[in-house]
């Protein structure tokens, strides 16, 4: 998702810097030598880097325009039990990590007096908790108290914050988590189509951008039901 934004922006003609751990996972992207994109390595677990990346990115004559949060860590609990380690790692990415950009960019959006944030959640974080439920929805549902948060905190001040709350993209990620081929995941949309509805509801000043609307019908449907049934995993089990 972020890579499909960030080629779409450079469409736009806008100077994009992008941020990750690993930064060669540009090579071959098809843009990874593109004139106005800037890779920087980045972890946003990181308060402190993450700090001092935003303050520089677009310093100078330029501005800090949109700020789009992608980064997010998925684990497939219904096959593998949660370890210290990987527990940690989803809440450092998918919580404080969050919030570490979330506070960066409102302080460099305030400074300049505008600015527009986007922040990924997915439809996990719209299901209501139910026993047995994943810690990954529960990071996802933090997403979108987070977004509602800063988004009335920054309103008056001319910036917007929108949670993206996308079902089934069919990006690299999906597929590498279903053996290479996502084609059978429901209401399965492609990549182009989710970026074109993201950057709509950004410039549209949307609070929340949720699609497919098949999906969010069904979320709705299975919060409706007395006793929650088990549910299929968000991105796996992989396809047999």
């Amino acid at each position: 998702m972020g890579l499909g934004l960030a080629q779409r922006c450079l469409e736009r003609g806008m100077a994009v810097t992008v941020c990750g751990r690993d930064v060669d996972a540009l090579r071959g992207s098809g843009i990874e030598n593109h004139p106005l994109l800037k890779a920087v390595a980045l972890d946003i677990a990181d308060a402190n880097a993450v700090r001092e990346v935003t303050a520089r990115t677009g310093a100078g004559d330029h501005s800090l325009d949109l700020l789009a949060i992608t980064a997010g860590t998925y684990f497939n609990t219904r096959d593998h039990a949660l370890n210290e380690s990987a527990t940690m790692q989803l809440l450092r990415t998918n919580v404080s990590g969050l919030s570490h950009v979330l506070e960066a960019g409102a302080e460099r959006m305030l400074a300049q007096g505008h600015g527009r944030i986007a922040a990924i959640s997915s439809m996990a974080g719209l299901l209501k908790d139910y026993p047995g439920a994943s810690v990954y929805a529960a990071t996802k549902r933090s997403v979108l108290s987070l977004c509602e948060t800063y988004r009335k905190a920054l309103a008056p001040f001319g910036i917007t914050v929108t949670a993206v709350v996308p079902g089934y993209v069919n990006t690299q990620r999906l597929r590498e988590l279903n053996g290479g081929d996502a084609s059978h995941k429901p209401f399965l949309m492609s990549q182009a189509d989710a970026v074109t509805r993201i950057l709509n509801a950004v410039d549209e000043g949307q609070a929340v951008c949720a699609f497919p609307w098949q999906m969010r019908a069904a979320i709705s449907l299975l919060n409706a039901l007395p006793t929650m049934p088990k549910l299929p995993d968000f991105r796996g089990p992989k396809k047999q």
